[in-house]
C-alpha cells in the first residue's frame, strides 16, 4: 500500500510559494485534472503528490504534519534555509536525521533522510 497523497488547505495568493517551497524539497508541479484545476494545484514526486486545495481560511493544524524522505537531506535543508525557511534539527529516529520546517502557508513538513526500516 501507498499513501498517494497529502492535501493542505492554501490562501490561493500563496500557492506559488507553496510550489516553490515543495519544489526546494524536491516535488514538481504537475497539473491537476482539468475539473479540478481552478481549486487546487498539485505538485508530485514520483508516486507521492501533495494536493494545494485553495482556501479563503485554511486550516493549519498546529501539529499536525506531512513527512518526506529526501534525497539529499543535508542539500535540502541548506536550500531551505538559503531561501529563508527556519530549518529545526529534531531528534534522530531510526539512525536517521531529522527536521521540522514550515511551508511558506504555515504547514508543519517533517523532513526525514530515510524511512524507518524493520532493523531501526
Amino acid at each position: 500500500m501507498t499513501l498517494h497523497h497529502v492535501a493542505l488547505e492554501v490562501r490561493e495568493e500563496a500557492v506559488e510559494a507553496e510550489v516553490a517551497f515543495w519544489a526546494l524539497v524536491g516535488f514538481d508541479r504537475v497539473a491537476p485534472p482539468e475539473a479540478l484545476a481552478g481549486r487546487a494545484a498539485w505538485v508530485a514526486r514520483g508516486a507521492t503528490q501533495i494536493h494545494l486545495l485553495f482556501s479563503d481560511a485554511p486550516v493549519v493544524p498546529p501539529g499536525g504534519h506531512a513527512a518526506v524522505v529526501v534525497e539529499d537531506f543535508d542539500a535540502a535543508c541548506t536550500r531551505l534555509a538559503a531561501a529563508g525557511s527556519a530549518v529545526e534539527p529534531r531528534r534522530p529516529h531510526w539512525g536517521a536525521a531529522r527536521a521540522t520546517v514550515r511551508s511558506p502557508g504555515g504547514h508543519r513538513v517533517e523532513l526525514m533522510a530515510a524511512p524507518p526500516t524493520a532493523d531501526r
